[in-house]
């Protein structure tokens, strides 16, 4: 099977020959084509061409626009600091909602604008030509919580919760807007898997996720994949408060980062939600051994049954030994989709 057919068909609920293997490659990438991440993380062409070598090298089932999430801010006019070998970062400092009156006047960008959501766009078109049916390509969209945090600046946002969930509500409106835009032009470029990012939601707790968040998470992932794309949740952090609603929005793939485990996750979202995770980026998959890397993964493997992807709980850190990263492929190589089922669990009546 093809990278793209062995997603697809896991996706479905069909065999396929092994798992899938996504993990994020975003510094790891750039350093491995011997690049300054400014560079990968701004002109489409450094990144295409990194991550197809990275993919190919070390046999990913697919490639991903993911750079960084000050992408859709910046265009929207966010002051944003640019370094050479680092992310892009927003500035909290200077945040663009500082004043919460601006919202009422600001305009959602037109995402081929010529900035860096255009950027994207090109990447992908560019992906749909160089990688065809080989790899799934997969678009990147920021949830809403977590651009809110990037227009509106983290502490405040947080604050805001509390203090006018009003405003908040506001801002997810525009932000739901901005990204479901975005979302149908990566679409229509070549994205046939969307990614939502939104790390800020592992922050806000059980019961401001359920009343602000998930209700706005909830209309992006219905909007993208009413557009003809699959979706990805990736909620970074401490998540195990909010498991249960992220398994209801729906999703085709959710990620777990390391501090919410994978059997509570399967326990939460049921025997069919595909589920893609959680080793420790650092701890583990950096810091291990091509043996611990392979037994880790292994032991995520047992505790998602059969509705898994082989994945790390975050993006691979730049100076990851070669050898653990490919002590995933190997697992991902040697087990396929369907050897494992899934435990009886009586409480929620699953097979």
């Amino acid at each position: 099977m093809k990278g793209r057919e062995r997603i697809l068909a896991t996706l479905d609920g069909q065999p396929a020959d092994a798992l899938p293997f996504m993990p994020i490659t975003m510094m790891f990438a750039a350093d491995h084509v011997g690049v300054k991440y400014l560079e990968y993380a701004t002109d489409y062409r450094v990144q295409v061409d990194a991550q197809l070598r990275v993919a190919e090298d070390y046999d990913f089932d697919y490639v991903s626009v993911i750079s960084d999430p000050a992408c859709e801010a910046a265009d929207c006019g966010a002051s944003v600091k640019f370094f050479p070998d680092q992310p892009p970062a927003l500035d909290e400092e200077n945040a663009l909602l500082a004043d919460k009156g601006k919202l009422s006047t600001l305009k959602a960008p037109d995402p081929s604008s010529g900035g860096r959501m255009h950027n994207r766009l090109k990447a992908l078109s560019l992906f749909k030509r160089r990688a065809g049916g080989d790899k799934s390509i997969e678009g990147w969209v920021e949830g809403p919580c977590a651009e809110a945090a990037d227009l509106r600046g983290i502490n405040a946002l947080m604050t805001d919760f509390y203090d006018d969930p009003g405003f908040v509500s506001g801002l997810f409106e525009f932000v739901l807007e901005l990204e479901l835009a975005f979302g149908k032009a990566q679409i229509a470029a070549g994205a046939e898997l969307i990614g939502i990012g939104d790390a800020a939601a592992s922050l806000v707790g059980p019961k401001f996720y359920e009343e602000l968040v998930w209700p706005y998470e909830t209309r992006l992932v219905d909007g993208l994949r009413a557009s003809g794309a699959r979706t990805r949740l990736h909620i970074c952090g401490n998540t195990r408060s909010i498991l249960a609603g992220m398994g209801r929005l729906g999703c085709d793939i959710v990620d777990l980062d390391s501090l919410a485990p994978v059997s509570q996750g399967r326990r939460e979202m049921g025997p069919r939600q595909v589920l893609l995770g959680n080793i420790d980026p650092v701890r583990a998959l950096r810091n291990g051994t091509p043996e611990s890397v392979y037994d880790a993964v292994a032991e995520c493997h047992r505790e998602a049954c059969n509705r898994f992807i082989v994945g790390a709980g975050c993006e691979v850190p730049r100076d990851t030994p070669a050898a653990n990263l490919r002590a995933m492929a190997r697992y991902a190589r040697e087990h396929g989709t369907a050897e494992l089922q899934p435990k009886a669990d009586s409480s929620r009546g699953l097979p």
